[in-house]
């Protein structure tokens, strides 16, 4: 089978890989129709996370079970599904609590398992992973593509405004407006937020924004957003949604926090260990800082239900098509920020 294969900074390559086969009686075999690029495929892509040369690439895979091991119960050859970015067994003590980012069984995607962006996909737990679409949306494309974002960005996006616990009525800001931070103004409104502003730096995609549900938007930089937001929200909100990791928004997500609010994070953190964070800041105003690496499966079906019946359409944040062989250009697209994120399928 073919799959995308990172090798090296600025390097994606198409590559003939071995297809997955069942190798546990709880695997499932799926190939794949439709799946993406992630901003945080771009860390390695730019060398700035460790990424071992010549492995598959991609975490957001949604296709067609080809082939499931004889304990599988939830799934059959034939279904439409789609995957979380991480393996999860759905019985462990973290994914009983809805925690199944830290499943004690998890796994990533790549390796021996296909990768995300390729034909091919092996899902270690199936039952625990894997999320079927019914049938009689299974063939929509219209309603496959708005199901795709809650493979990643879409589930962040809502882990992070209910960490920051967004809820009727409530005044919320956004940071970032990239796909996650986009996904981050479509979850505040669906969790009943009353005012929205949504912080970035490109007007396109702020554009983007105001559609989702943004009341209000915010393009300056550094300490001029800080002051702009403020002014907008009558001295910051208590509800800050943090969709970018870098130490920049998290200072700038510290300094619209009112006192005694709560900042939503899920941008991996990057630069923040070595810049250090406002501590002091947020002691002395008894913000809190909750979040964290979204756990995708625990939102995935009422999120997949709001999807079905038309109250809920993040597919606006893909911008680009691709092909596999176009998966390159993709990276390289979105790199440029020419994309917020690309569609890839495979079959295209």
């Amino acid at each position: 089978m073919r799959a995308a294969v990172f090798q090296g900074p600025g390097e994606i390559t198409v590559e003939e890989v071995p297809k997955p086969e069942i190798e546990s009686p709880t695997d499932a075999i799926v190939r794949v129709t439709h799946t993406a690029v992630c901003g945080s495929d771009l860390w390695f892509y730019r060398g700035e996370s460790d990424r071992e040369s010549g492995t598959a690439v991609g975490h957001e895979p949604m296709g067609i079970v080809e082939e499931v091991g004889d304990e599988v119960r939830s799934v059959e050859p034939g279904d439409r599904v789609f995957a979380p970015f991480v393996v999860s067994c759905g019985y462990c003590e973290f994914c009983r609590k809805g925690l199944h980012t830290s499943c004690v069984n998890g796994d990533g995607w790549g390796g021996d398992n296909g990768g995300g962006q390729g034909e091919y996909v092996r899902s270690p737990h199936a039952d625990g992973t894997l999320v079927r679409v019914p049938d009689r949306h299974a063939d929509d494309e219209e309603t496959l593509e708005s199901i795709l974002p809650l493979t990643d960005v879409m589930g962040t996006g809502h882990h992070a405004a209910v960490s920051a616990g967004v809820g009727e009525g409530d005044t919320c800001i956004v940071i970032g407006d990239g796909a996650v931070g986009l996904c981050g103004v479509l979850a505040a409104r669906r969790l009943g937020a009353e005012r929205i502003v949504a912080m970035g730096h490109h007007e396109s995609r702020l554009d983007i924004a105001e559609e989702f549900g943004a009341t209000e938007t915010v393009s300056a930089r550094g300490e001029e957003a800080v002051e702009r937001a403020n002014e907008l929200t009558y001295g910051g909100a208590n509800h800050v949604v943090e969709c970018v990791g870098a130490a920049s928004s998290m200072d700038t997500a510290i300094g619209v926090c009112r006192p005694g609010g709560t900042v939503g994070y899920v941008g991996v953190p990057h630069g923040v260990t070595d810049e250090g964070l406002d501590l002091l800041s947020m002691f002395r105003d008894n913000v809190a800082l909750e979040g964290g690496v979204a756990p995708v499966r625990a939102y995935a079906d009422e999120l997949l239900a709001d999807v079905l019946q038309g109250t809920l359409d993040p597919s606006p944040i893909f911008t680009k098509t691709v092909d596999l062989d176009g998966v390159p250009e993709g990276y390289r697209a979105m790199d440029e920020r020419e994309a917020i994120k690309v569609l890839v399928k495979p079959e295209h």
